[in-house]
This record gives C-alpha cells, structure tokens and sequence, in this order.
C-alpha cells in the first residue's frame, strides 16, 4: 500500500502538491523525492543493536492492528528478540530532522513541537505480541501537522516533519523498549514495522497539511 501511494505522490510532487511545502522547509521537489524513496527503500533494512532473551519467539505469523497487516517474518531456532534501528524509518527521518532543526534555527518550537507528539504517541503505542510497538498509522501526521500550525505558520512544514518523525521515535518506540521484552517478537525495530508507516506518512501527509493550512491562514502583521 505504501508502494502505491509513493508512485502516485511522486508525479504529484513534481507537478504542484508538495512542491511549495518542501520548498518552504529548504528541500527541492527532487530531493523531497530522494528522500522519500531512500526512506522506503531502507525500511528493508535494520541494524541489529542488542539482543533480548524471550520465553518463545513468534514467527510465520500475520499481525493486524489498527486495519494494517504485518507479517512475522519466519525465524528458526532463534533464542530472543532483536532490536534493531531501522535505516528509513529512523536513521533517514532522524538525520534528515536535525538538519531541518538546525538550518531553520527551530531551537524552542522544534523542542516543544517534538515533546508534544512523543506524549501524544507514547499515549496511544499499544504493545502488539509478535509485533513489537505499534501506533496507529494516521496519528503521527496529523497530531505534528496541528501542533506545527499552532506553533509556526512559517515553519509549519518543517515541524511537521520534525515532530512527527523524532516524536513517534521517541514517545513510541525509545520510551517503549521496556515494554518488548515477552511479547516474543523476533525483531523490534525503531522505526521499523508497527511505527514505519506513520513517520512515512508524516513526510508526506503531515507536512502537506500543515503547509497547505499555513499557506490559507493569513499571517499576522508586525
């Protein structure tokens, strides 16, 4: 499904949609493009961090939560869970929000945009057994879009993308690791399966919206 949507986003990227919105965090459209498929693309791929011993490993299995399917990969003879740190759906929107942070000089709205969120996310992250954290897939883009536009018009963009990729990787996944050890998941990746399609979607969605409302507001004079 995400496959589908990016396709379809892409050719409306390049044509108007999303065109002013990155170009309005520093990003041209083409960039704006690299970026999402380099974060699609690493979705494929995790870096294992650390192991954790488990009572039994699920695996082979499909998982639905919130109307999303995910597949257990089949593992054999293995002894715990993995965490792991998934390269487009952490490493990819993490580095990419730092230089947004920075660049855009976000030193207090970045904070308190990102602080928000993680609340909001770590509120709603529900452990799912064989799974690992899941959060449900439309509450990243639209909870940063509306706290972006509360906090900076002129920004809105860029803290949509902010907070919604640091804060579900924070308030979801790094304040929930405690919470993994016995739902018997052979892998659990930050920003991997359970919270990946959000962060993804608040690339997308999330910065859309808030630079879309941000362009209909009228802006304060002075």
């Amino acid at each position: 499904m995400l496959a589908v949507i990016f396709l379809f986003l892409v050719a409306w990227i390049e044509v108007r949609a999303l065109r002013s919105a990155y170009l309005s965090m520093g990003l041209g459209p083409h960039a704006a493009v690299i970026v999402l498929l380099a974060s699609l693309a690493g979705s494929y791929i995790n870096l294992p961090i650390v192991r954790l011993h488990a009572q039994q490993i699920l695996s082979g299995q499909d998982v639905w939560f919130f109307g999303m399917h995910y597949v257990i990969p089949e593992v054999i003879n293995q002894p715990g869970t993995v965490i792991a740190v998934n390269v487009g759906g952490a490493l990819i929107p993490g580095v990419l929000s730092l230089y947004l942070y920075v660049t855009n000089r976000l030193w207090i709205s970045g904070i308190v945009a990102t602080a928000v969120a993680a609340a909001v996310c770590h509120r709603l992250a529900q452990p799912v057994p064989g799974l690992g954290i899941a959060l449900p897939v439309f509450v990243p883009p639209l909870t940063t879009a509306a706290v972006a536009l509360l906090l900076s018009r002129r920004h809105a963009g860029a803290l949509a993308y902010i907070s919604g990729s640091l804060g579900t990787l924070i308030g979801a996944d790094l304040l929930n690791l405690g919470r993994v050890q016995g739902l018997g998941a052979p892998i659990a990746s930050i920003g991997g399966a359970g919270t990946f399609d959000g962060i993804f979607l608040t690339g997308i969605l999330g910065v859309l919206l808030a630079s879309i409302f941000a362009q209909n507001q009228p802006r304060a004079r002075g």
